[in-house]
């Protein structure tokens, strides 16, 4: 299993100037619509191929429209040993920045 966190978390971190790795899994015309800024655009179903993109040491939060592909994708990253948390509710409860 991995840990959850909620938008609100993550946009309060972000204010906060902290430096917080996310992976948006959505596709490329979601991500098009908008975006946390800064995010690394990974579509679900490049994941396990573009894992050598990412840092073993790094936690990384995901995020797709509503939780349910960054939970599936975290589920993957865990297996191969990523340190990872799920945005739950996804960019459809996101309030914060978009780019």
């Amino acid at each position: 299993m991995f840990p959850e966190i909620l938008p609100t978390e993550v946009e309060k971190a972000l204010k906060e100037d902290k430096q917080l790795p996310i992976i948006d899994v959505r596709e490329a015309e979601e991500v098009a619509a908008g975006k946390i800024p800064g995010v690394k655009h990974i579509p679900l179903g490049q994941v396990l191929t573009r894992t050598h993109e990412l840092d073993p040491n790094t936690e990384y939060i995901v995020v797709c429209r509503s939780g349910n592909r960054s939970g599936l994708a975290c589920e993957w990253l865990t297996g191969k040993g990523f340190k990872v948390k799920n945005m739950t509710g996804g960019m459809s409860n996101w309030t914060g920045d978009i780019e």
